[in-house]
């Protein structure tokens, strides 16, 4: 016998209630979404493989997503500049923080493309022309922020006026380093003025008198512990650099061996050059002399 008071259509009523809220909650056709917001379509058909080669478009990927990464990093660099010049400290460890991070990831990026083997991109390279990276206008910013400078850095970006003013801005403006200086001395710290008010399209030139002002901080954390950490942070950045610079030159040489660079550089030998540069040079001489 059926009780009288059992709706047997109960169950089924909410159920079809769930299933219709979920499928309301599946349609995106009103709203943004996922692949709206990240512009995945032109991302992800940005990949346009010119050779036969099955591994092209891992060369192409991996240095689509370097590109991705490189931008971050120079809003976070630019952002730290800028925060140092104005004593905005804490903010700036944080951006500085991140662009380590950001350096962690672009290492680790070349043991994706050390699977290519040589034969593998020699099936590629024709297609290449003189494309390379050494052109990445984003990575010649990178290299200026940090103090790199180099006035036959600007040649290579000459064809187009829009990204040679970006690397022209970067190349006059002052580095990370200049503007932690330029803090030191805001600080009452002896850093001579050939440090603080120099050209700053120069290439940077250590100097005795700013290492003895880092000793200073170095000598006394307590008293100048932001100083002292903002040191730690430019040791931290120029350290995760040259572990990217390293793994630069490795790959490359397990790759393509001793060739010429596709843009025209020496290859192995240019980027071997490039190990020798110490971008914050002060700071790591104090450790020998602390």
């Amino acid at each position: 016998m059926t009780c009288p008071h059992h709706n047997t259509s109960a169950p089924t009523s909410a159920t079809e209630a769930i299933v219709a809220e979920e499928k309301a909650q599946l349609d995106f056709s009103r709203d943004m979404s996922y692949g709206d917001y990240l512009q995945l379509d032109a991302i992800l058909s940005a990949q346009k493989p010119l050779s036969p080669a099955h591994d092209e478009l891992l060369f192409i990927v991996q240095h689509q997503t370097s590109e991705l990464w490189m931008k971050l990093m120079l809003h976070e660099l630019t952002a730290a500049v800028k925060n140092i010049a104005e004593d905005e400290l804490n903010a700036a460890f944080k951006q500085l923080a991140r662009v380590s991070k950001i350096m962690e990831q672009l290492v680790h990026a070349w043991d994706v493309l050390a699977t290519m083997t040589p034969p593998e991109y020699s099936a590629i390279r024709p297609y290449l022309a003189n494309s390379s990276g050494f052109q990445s206008f984003q990575y010649r910013c990178i290299e200026f922020a940090l103090g790199n400078k180099n006035a036959a850095m600007l040649k290579p970006h000459a064809h187009s006026p829009e990204r040679l003013a970006m690397v022209q801005t970067a190349f006059e403006a002052p580095s990370l380093y200049d503007e932690a200086l330029r803090l030191l001395a805001r600080r009452g710290i002896a850093v001579p003025a050939s440090h603080t008010q120099r050209d700053w399209t120069k290439p940077y030139e250590s100097s005795d008198a700013v290492e003895q002002a880092w000793l200073q901080v170095y000598r006394n954390p307590r008293e100048h512990w932001d100083l002292y950490q903002l040191g730690e942070e430019l040791t931290d950045l120029e350290d995760a650099f040259r572990l990217w610079r390293f793994r630069h030159v490795t790959t490359v040489e397990r790759v393509i061996g001793f060739k010429r660079g596709t843009g025209g550089t020496g290859g192995v030998s240019y980027l071997r050059k490039m190990l020798d540069v110490v971008l914050f040079p002060e700071i790591w001489k104090l450790r020998t002399d602390l």
